[in-house]
């Protein structure tokens, strides 16, 4: 549901901590509605979440949105893209007020080639993110959307953001109608 990543947040704040004069990895801050990463651009950085929770979606060609994820602490952002070299492959926007740390995606694979920690990190997070996707999955196919429904709205309650209704129909893959169904239904 809210993905963190602790272990990459603390070694993302040593590296910051432990810069010298060369600051490739800047904090920045991001408000709600920011774009951090644009789908079908090249990432020139990409993102570490210190605090704060992003959305990451994608439009298909018939222009109907999808959220795949809500991503808070640690959870990294355009990785796979600047690895491989290609445009982003979905939006990373700013639902909350967010702190990101923001690395030069060419220091990034530097890191990658000399940084054994760096690589089983990313390991750990990429095989996380193959196990969450497949539960996800698995979720949807079992439970009725009441289901999800309920678990985003505790969401929404515990850390006070306000997720919208056209953001929670794309997260459960629902019309905006049928999401004004199940609303009605749980009242």
């Amino acid at each position: 549901m809210l993905r963190t990543n602790l272990p990459f947040l603390s070694y993302i704040e040593e590296l910051y901590q432990n810069q010298t004069n060369d600051r490739h990895i800047t904090l920045r801050t991001f408000s709600p509605g920011d774009l951090l990463l644009k789908q079908g651009e090249l990432p020139f950085k990409l993102f570490i979440l210190k605090s704060g929770i992003v959305k990451c979606y994608f439009y298909e060609e018939n222009a109907k949105g999808f959220i795949n994820e809500f991503l808070s602490d640690g959870e990294i952002t355009g990785e796979l893209e600047t690895i491989r070299g290609i445009p982003c492959l979905c939006n990373i926007e700013a639902i909350s007020d967010v702190q990101a740390f923001a690395i030069d995606a060419s220091i990034f694979n530097l890191l990658l080639e000399k940084d054994t920690n760096l690589n089983k990190l990313l390991l750990l997070t990429l095989t996380d993110r193959i196990i969450n996707t497949s539960r996800k999955a698995s979720i949807q196919q079992l439970y009725k959307t009441e289901h999800g429904l309920k678990k985003v709205l505790d969401l929404q309650s515990q850390y006070g953001v306000n997720i919208s209704k056209e953001d929670l129909a794309d997260y459960l893959g629902v019309t905006l109608r049928s999401l004004n169904r199940l609303l009605k239904d749980l009242k």
